[in-house]
């Protein structure tokens, strides 16, 4: 099953799940109403016989009680998704995460930084914040609504205790419920379980109150009976909030333990090495500590964690974890049952060492490669299952990669002086016309660090600039909204200075605006061949981007057109304003998973017509899948 399918089922699972909480929430609305509808009634506060009803129940007294125990569930789910729009981050700060990006404090650190910005590089996703937890537990999550905005929190436990490659198998698990939408799912399901909850919080609240009432007031019978009424209300609330969350507990538990199954396999394919998944797994069996978290809020996000966050009293039925010992024979069946004994090492809450080295060592530079028309088909057959292949190349970039731009990516401050780099001419007086617009806009730091950095970007290679983009993201995302803002005018006002903005440069500008604003979840709804206007738009901008004749632009167009389901397109006489480009691909962006592969071969196609792809075009054709939430691997060289 591959990443389009896996986004198929994820919608149908994604429906599945909540017609169940929507069936769960109509039976608890259900209960809810009739049962204070009957203590009312017991207590004599309605009558037992209304003029609109022959079986004693007051229906328009139901109606009420049903209306706002909807809005109570509604108002609990919508507040929680408020908290949770922020991203992944809102999720890591409740954990009491700390951001290591910017500042790792120590090897460890660096190490588990280093492996997941090469996963995100061989992914083709933004490279994630990564959100260090203090627990000596062996665990890990990824969460956020999008790619974009979706964040990785590991536990110090587990940076010290798992190698260099169980490490890997832990992070690619977790990308891999990035690629298979599980994060946005997963935060669905706390929402509206918060929201069924607060039923629940709200008649314990109702209970505790009414029952300190009831001591405090005299023997008068009146006063008595209304106290009354509210413990029996709160009482009853109170068990039926609890017992709605009990069941929707059940459904995210059954929900989660197949989605992890799939995780570690899918862990499995992308290292290609069974033993770092399993390896990780079974130092969790051998720890003390097992995969447990101490954090306050642990127990309202289990099912998003590797292993099991929390301990469980009824054990296998809410678990949200298939058993350890399933999950190792899945991925190693020759396993003999034996767990290594792991102990925490005392310099793990030691005070931080900084170490100056990074995990992998910087090489020399190497020529930008050339790419074969099937690297491209191959590269769109892995989106989102890449392969060990794409973690090598990965990680070749990053080794190609200049130190002092490598250093850079990873301060605020420095990070946008790089961006504003990526964008500048090679030619003059180009450059020179750039610097003079931007320098009196500049921060005189960014200014000086602009100024420092512009040498190694002048020689960095074309099929870099897209990885080192990626690697500053997380520094850009601590960026305030002004801060953001000031950056996007000025890198506007770098595209636009020669009075043309190439498809390359909108290209950067585009993901680095998703990458750090994060786009709304969009569900797929429309068919390929409901797009003729909009894939016209987008193949002509590759075509001409491609191909400098417009007779070959329009026969690389033709010859992508035949792998369309609809009747050859016309090429634009020139490439197609950016405003255009812009609302094709939002459009495009809302194709049905299923339909998304075949524009994405048309789109190679078009690029290859030559018989070769360079590394600019490789680039350009990853950023554009990008937009269309289709996360490339990097295209692999012959």
């Amino acid at each position: 099953m591959n990443f389009f399918e896996h986004q198929a089922r994820a919608k149908r699972n994604s429906g599945r799940l909540v017609l169940l909480l929507g069936l769960a929430v109509i039976s608890l609305v259900t209960l809810t109403s009739l049962t204070l509808m009957l203590l009312l009634q017991l207590f004599g506060e309605v009558p037992a016989y209304s003029a609109e009803s022959r079986i004693g129940l007051d229906w328009s007294l139901i109606g009420i009680i049903a209306t706002v125990v909807i809005a109570v569930v509604l108002l609990g789910s919508l507040y929680k998704s408020s908290q949770l729009s922020k991203g992944g981050k809102a999720v890591a700060e409740r954990l009491g995460g700390r951001l290591i990006n910017l500042a790792p404090q120590s090897p460890e650190e660096r190490r588990v930084l280093n492996v997941v910005e090469e996963m995100a590089i061989a992914s083709g996703t933004p490279v994630p914040p990564v959100y260090l937890l203090d627990d000596p537990g062996i665990n890990a999550f990824a969460a956020g609504l999008t790619p974009q905005d979706a964040v990785i929190g590991i536990t110090r436990g587990a940076i010290f205790l798992l190698s260099r490659d169980e490490l890997q198998g832990v992070i690619a698990h977790e990308f891999s419920h990035i690629f298979h939408g599980d994060m946005r799912l997963n935060t669905r399901l706390v929402a509206v379980l918060h929201g069924i909850l607060l039923l629940g919080l709200i008649g314990g609240e109702l209970l505790d109150s009414s029952t300190n009432r009831s001591l405090r007031l005299s023997s008068s019978s009146d006063r008595n009976k209304s106290a009354g009424v509210f413990i029996a209300i709160g009482c009853a609330l109170w068990v039926l909030g609890y017992a709605g969350t009990f069941f929707g507990n059940l459904i995210k538990a059954a929900v989660s333990r197949q989605r992890e199954f799939l995780a570690d396999a899918a862990a499995v394919q992308f290292t290609r090495n069974d033993q770092s998944i399993a390896g990780a797994l079974k130092k969790i069996g051998g720890y003390a500590g097992g995969s447990q978290l101490q954090a306050s809020h642990a127990a309202e996000f289990s099912h998003m964690y590797f292993g099991p966050g929390i301990s469980l009293a009824l054990g296998s039925l809410m678990a949200t974890h298939p058993p350890l010992e399933e999950r190792i024979r899945r991925v190693e069946p020759r396993w003999d049952g034996s767990f290594p004994q792991v102990v925490l090492p005392a310099e793990a809450y030691g005070k931080a060492q900084v170490s100056a080295n990074w995990d992998a060592a910087i090489s020399g530079l190497s020529a930008a490669p050339s790419y074969s028309p099937q690297a491209a088909e191959h590269a769109i057959a892995h989106i989102g299952e890449p392969q060990a292949a794409h973690l090598n190349a990965a990680r070749n970039s990053l080794q190609r990669l200049a130190e002092p731009l490598t250093a850079a990516a990873h301060r605020s401050l420095d990070a946008q002086a790089l961006v504003y780099g990526l964008l500048l001419s090679r030619e003059e007086p180009q450059l020179s016309k750039q610097l003079e617009l931007l320098r009196p806009r500049l921060n005189p730091d960014i200014s000086q660090a602009l100024q420092q950095l512009r040498g190694e970007l002048s020689r960095l290679d074309a099929d870099l600039r897209l990885p080192l983009l990626e690697l500053a993201i997380p520094a850009l995302k601590q960026l305030d909204r002004q801060q953001f803002t000031e950056l996007k005018n000025n890198l506007v006002l770098l595209a636009q200075a020669d009075q043309v903005v190439s498809l390359m440069e909108w290209s950067l500008f585009r993901i680095l605006e998703r990458s750090v604003q994060g786009p709304r979840p969009i569900d797929g709804q429309y068919r390929l061949s409901e797009m003729g206007a909009e894939s016209a738009v987008l193949l002509s901008a590759l075509a001409h981007a491609g191909h400098d004749d417009a007779k070959v632009a329009a026969q690389a167009l033709a010859k992508a057109c035949a792998a369309l389901p609809f009747e050859p397109l016309t090429l634009a006489a020139r490439s197609p304003e950016l405003k255009s480009l812009d609302a094709a691909l939002k459009r495009l962006s809302r194709l049905l998973p299923l339909q998304k592969p075949r524009l994405l071969k048309a789109m190679a196609i078009c690029i290859a017509h030559d018989g070769r792809i360079n590394a600019a075009e490789a680039e350009l054709m990853r950023a554009v899948a990008d937009t269309l939430d289709c996360p490339m691997p990097p295209l692999l060289s012959d």
